[in-house]
């Protein structure tokens, strides 16, 4: 999953070397927390969050295959 989201973030955005997703596991939840450029902020999050909305059902999708549960956090 962690590959994923790294794959996702970089294609979306200009400065593609300062992409970093750290991984949390817990019990029952995998916290995903992606970091990017300051400028490259909007482009991941979109208009009215549609994009990390969509990252996040893409997330959703592959983690019910998997029996996993999966949360994204974007930090700045």
């Amino acid at each position: 999953m962690k590959e994923l989201i790294e794959m996702i973030a970089k294609a979306l955005v200009d400065s593609p070397d300062q992409v970093v997703v750290s991984e949390v596991v817990g019990e029952q939840i995998t916290v995903l927390e992606l970091r990017v450029a300051q400028s490259d902020l909007g482009k991941v999050i979109g208009k009215q969050g549609r994009t990390a909305r969509s990252i996040r059902t893409l997330l959703g999708t592959a983690g019910m295959k998997l029996r996993k549960r999966f949360v994204l956090e974007i930090l700045e």
